[in-house]
């Protein structure tokens, strides 16, 4: 699955930021730009694991 990222550098927190709109806008952030991406393929993986069935 190929989806777009956008990276910002933020001035006032001094990280960069990582959003992935195609996604609900799942974001990340980190303090290099590869760091950024790392943090939001996991945040990604995260959001696309399966929900697991609960027996009540």
């Amino acid at each position: 699955m190929n989806v777009r990222a956008i990276i910002e550098w933020d001035e006032v927190s001094q990280l960069y930021s990582a959003t992935c709109p195609e996604l609900n806008f799942v974001s990340s952030f980190g303090e290099s730009r590869d760091e950024a991406i790392a943090q939001l393929k996991d945040a990604i993986a995260l959001m696309l694991e399966p929900i697991p069935e609960v027996t009540v």
